[in-house]
């Protein structure tokens, strides 16, 4: 999916990870790759348990700290993500790119259902950064953390998607895990989460369907990204073609429990997912895409999601 080469982007909106005294401990929703390869069982794209500790045993203080005149607390600098252009050529204008765009939708969107979008923040990062749900790495991947109410991704967790778990590097691909992670900021400010921590494991559980309705919501976001304009007045991103929509089905699918726990234990076990099977994820997505109405996104409407 590509974005128009002339439309601004707002830089303002991401941040990078930095040090200093936040509060460790909660919940983050929608991380997701583990270092150790049982791990990723219960991370991908899910809600790990936070406690202030790194999944690897390290443990986190601090929070990030945010940008100011396009530079961030660490010192990495955004100033040459201008355009659609550069959001077209490099992986991280890419990401703030999205971020711009959904953003826009939902701030345009939920009025038409009398609730108001509170603007969500990204820190994008490289390595490891603190976040109040815990160390945000690539042992995690990217997550939203309701704790602090931004979703954090290290770029280079696209390169892990397509090497280890064989989705394509088409931008969608890339777009649809930020837009998911929207998805749960979105459901964070609806007072949904929660729903996820009172069933947590099973096909057809809470957190399944919390994971599948931000699969919805991404969709619901790409059906009408193409309309979404920049604060200069023209659309972010271009219309959606074929091949777009099988680069953003092929993370959904490479990201399911049941192709997770093919590859890593050989076997499929629905009692102990968390976030959906490969043909689930993809067919959320396609709900939200085909009917663009967030209404269709309710997973706890219907007797089986999986």
């Amino acid at each position: 999916m590509s974005f128009n080469d002339d439309v601004g982007l707002d830089t303002s909106q991401v941040e990078s990870g930095g040090g200093g005294g936040g509060a460790p401990g909660g919940i983050a929703v929608g991380g997701g790759l583990g270092g150790i390869i049982l791990l990723i069982l219960g991370l991908i794209f899910g809600i790990p348990m936070g406690n202030g500790s790194d999944p690897t045993g390290g443990t986190t203080t601090g929070s990030s700290q945010e940008q100011v005149d396009g530079t961030n607390g660490s010192g990495s600098d955004f100033s040459n993500c201008k355009s659609g252009a550069d959001a077209n050529a490099d992986v991280q204008c890419r990401v703030i790119g999205t971020v711009n765009s959904v953003n826009a939708f939902w701030a345009a969107e939920l009025p038409r259902y009398q609730k108001q979008w509170q603007q969500t923040r990204t820190v994008l990062y490289t390595g490891s950064t603190p976040s109040k749900c815990g160390t945000a790495s690539n042992q995690v991947g990217p997550f939203y953390c309701p704790l602090d109410q931004k979703v954090y991704i290290d770029a280079s967790f696209f390169d892990i998607l397509t090497q280890q778990f064989g989705a394509d590097n088409g931008a969608l691909a890339q777009e649809y895990v930020v837009a998911h992670e929207y998805g749960h900021a979105l459901q964070d400010q609806l007072g949904l989460l929660g729903r996820a921590q009172q069933d947590p494991q099973g096909a057809n559980s809470g957190a399944v369907r919390i994971e599948l309705m931000a699969d919805c919501l991404g969709g619901v976001w790409a059906k009408h990204a193409s309309s979404t304009d920049g604060p200069d007045g023209k659309p972010f991103l271009k219309p959606l073609t074929e091949a777009d929509i099988k680069s953003a089905l092929s993370a959904a699918s490479a990201v399911g429990d049941d192709r997770i726990q093919q590859k890593t234990q050989g076997q499929v076990n629905p009692e102990s997912w968390t976030h959906g099977s490969a043909e689930a994820r993809q067919r959320w997505f396609l709900q939200g895409y085909k009917t663009g109405d967030l209404n269709k996104c309710n997973t706890f409407n219907v007797d089986r999601v999986s």
